[in-house]
C-alpha cells in the first residue's frame, strides 16, 4: 500500500529560521556519515547543527558544550576530532563552523555493530534522532557509574 503523504499540522511547517542553520542534510543518514561517529561526535554535531548560524557558525565555548551535553574535556576533544576528521566541522578556537557534507565519506569506520561493553546495541539498526540521543546520554550515563 502506497502511503499518501500530507501535512499533520500545516500550521507548523518547519522552516529554517532567521538567524539559525538548525538542518540535519538527509545525507547524514542515508549515505552513512552517521554510521561513522560513535554516540558524542554525533551528539556534538547536532548540538553545532542547532546552535549555529545561517553560515553554520558557533562560539559556544568548550566548558558550556561540555556542561550542556554531559561530556568531559577529554569526550569533547575526541568528539570534535572525530568531527573533523570526517571534514564535518571545522574547528578555529573559540569558533566551530558545521561545514556542508563533503561528496565522500571521511574517517575511519565505526566498530562493527553488537553489543557494546555496556550492552547496548551499537550501529545497524534503523532508529528515531529521539532514540540517538538517548542511547548517546546512556552510553555517558553508564561511563560514569563505572568510574
Amino acid at each position: 500500500m502506497l502511503v499518501k503523504k500530507a501535512l499533520i499540522d500545516p500550521g507548523r511547517v518547519r522552516k529554517i529560521p532567521p538567524g539559525g542553520f538548525s538542518w540535519i542534510d538527509r545525507r547524514f543518514v542515508r549515505e552513512g556519515f552517521i554510521d561513522r561517529l560513535p554516540g558524542e561526535a554525533i551528539l556534538l554535531y547536532f548540538f553545532l547543527v542547532a546552535v549555529s548560524d545561517a553560515q553554520g557558525l558557533s562560539y559556544y565555548a568548550d566548558p558550556t558544550i561540555g556542561k550542556i551535553l554531559k561530556l568531559d574535556p577529554e569526550q569533547l576533544t575526541q568528539s570534535r576530532a572525530r568531527l573533523r576528521q570526517a571534514e564535518l566541522i571545522a574547528y578555529r578556537y573559540p569558533l566551530y563552523q558545521v561545514l556542508e557534507l563533503p561528496r565522500e565519506i571521511k574517517g575511519p569506520p565505526r566498530p562493527p555493530p553488537g553489543p557494546s561493553s555496556n550492552g547496548i546495541l551499537r550501529g545497524g539498526e534503523p532508529m528515531s534522532l529521539g532514540e540517538i540521543l538517548r542511547r548517546a546520554g546512556a552510553e555517558k550515563s553508564l561511563g560514569k557509574e563505572k568510574e
